[in-house]
């Protein structure tokens, strides 16, 4: 009769470390399938290419352009399955390093240039030479009328006299600068055609990338908005906006302001058409 363990008790106990927690791409395809949902429907709920999230769900986040994208991705699909971000998020920060500083838009369009805005011409400059035409003119004038010989000096106190007593014919008043041409306000945006779509994008708590197509995908800008600026696009039929960081944006539709809470560094791709903004 031996003394000691059984071979049951000499089984290699189950892992239970974080190896074997599954992975967050398997979690959000779990819950899609649970919930009865194709790629493409979700896809089409969220406004997240296919393509990424076939990648994301086989936890490949490259395509995602950034952590920045990636954490939002992660957060919108999870919410689309009735899922809670907040444990895949800190997965996702644990197996890349923690939370990483935001990314910047520019270098994950380097595939296509943007392209420097005309800008309108310098009126304040062109005043300030202006200026400085005239002063020279004038002070060349006065030395050269002081450097003239006494009959000429004579002439010109004759000439004064003899046109005393006459009413003095005013000069020409020189032609003003025209002013530049202001930016469009909200009332001019207000005063757009009815049957047109209206849509204007500002910046004012910081910068972010954004693209605008055309009802017929025609791009009408893709580039960095800086802090400050604003763009104002205008289509027949409709507008299609993607905003890289959305929480730096306030979008005014067919004259009246977006409500819209949008998270900061968070993916937006919209659509707006005449009708928009719905109420109700």
């Amino acid at each position: 009769m031996s003394i000691g363990n059984s071979p049951e008790d000499e089984r290699p106990f189950e892992d239970v470390s974080e190896e074997a927690r599954p992975s967050i791409g398997r979690v959000l395809k779990d819950a899609r399938l649970a919930a009865g949902l194709t790629v493409d429907e979700i896809s089409t709920a969220t406004r997240v290419r296919i393509a990424i999230v076939h990648a994301i769900e086989a936890d490949d986040f490259a395509p995602c352009g950034g952590d920045v994208y990636a954490r939002g991705h992660i957060r919108t699909l999870a919410r689309a399955v009735h899922l809670d971000p907040a444990p895949l998020l800190a997965q996702y920060a644990a197996e890349h390093g923690g939370r990483p500083a935001p990314t910047p838009a520019a270098p994950l369009f380097e595939a296509e240039r943007i392209r420097p805005e005309r800008r309108g011409p310098n009126w304040t400059a062109a005043m300030v030479a202006a200026i400085v035409v005239v002063i020279g003119f004038v002070g060349f004038t006065a030395v050269k009328g002081g450097g003239g010989d006494s009959s000429d000096r004579t002439q010109l106190a004759e000439g004064a006299t003899a046109s005393t007593g006459t009413s003095a014919t005013p000069a020409p008043k020189k032609p003003k600068p025209a002013a530049p041409k202001p930016a469009p306000s909200d009332s001019a945006i207000a005063a757009a055609p009815q049957d047109k779509v209206t849509v204007q994008v500002s910046a004012p708590n910081g910068r972010s990338w954004i693209s605008a197509k055309d009802h017929n995908g025609r791009m009408l800008f893709d580039g960095l908005l800086n802090k400050g600026e604003s763009k104002t696009f205008q289509d027949n039929t409709k507008i299609n906006l993607i905003l890289g960081d959305a929480g730096a944006i306030e979008l005014y539709v067919n004259g009246k302001k977006i409500e819209d809470q949008f998270q900061p560094g968070a993916v937006e791709r919209l659509t707006y058409t005449k009708g928009d903004p719905q109420v109700g």
